[in-house]
């Protein structure tokens, strides 16, 4: 048995790890394309609204990063997929599946980066209060706090104890 099999508390081979591995990342990957698909969707909507085009310069600049930010999102987040069906059967799991997390991850940072500059876009249609750009800033440390900020405090508070 391995070293890494025993000290992970899993007596699981490195195809059956990976296999695991791949099973939570694609329930993950699940959750994070809905999201971005559903924004997304409503993103490609707006240009065709009457509102456009009465949207201020930035705002249209807004719009525009907000929608190449979502595309790009919503291609990191659907890019596991794919790579996992062009390189089935090639007995290659445990690296595809160290691939599909990193591209799974730049996604998140991009659904992260799409959330906050629509809520930008909708605060500053919605109101031209001064306070627009520290609600959003809120928001974003919020969303930073959940999303990397406790995650990464678990890993290196709770990581030391698994060994012990």
């Amino acid at each position: 048995m391995a070293a890494d099999a025993r000290a992970s508390g899993r007596h699981e081979t490195e195809e059956e790890r990976a296999d695991r591995k791949w099973g939570e990342l694609i329930q993950e990957v699940r959750v994070a394309q809905t999201g971005v698909q559903i924004l997304f969707g409503f993103l490609l909507t707006v240009v065709f609204t009457p509102r456009y085009t009465q949207l201020q310069h930035a705002d249209k600049l807004i719009y525009i990063v907000t929608v190449a930010l979502g595309a790009s999102a919503t291609g990191a987040l659907v890019g596991p997929v794919a790579f996992h069906r062009l390189v089935s059967g090639l007995h290659i799991k445990p690296q595809t599946v160290q691939w599909a997390s990193r591209v799974t991850f730049v996604g998140l940072i991009l659904l992260l980066a799409t959330m906050t500059a629509a809520l930008l876009l909708v605060l500053r249609v919605a109101t031209d209060a001064p306070f627009v750009p520290y609600l959003v800033g809120a928001v974003l440390a919020w969303y930073l706090m959940c999303w990397f900020v406790l995650p990464c405090w678990a890993r290196v508070r709770f990581a030391g104890h698994r060994h012990k």
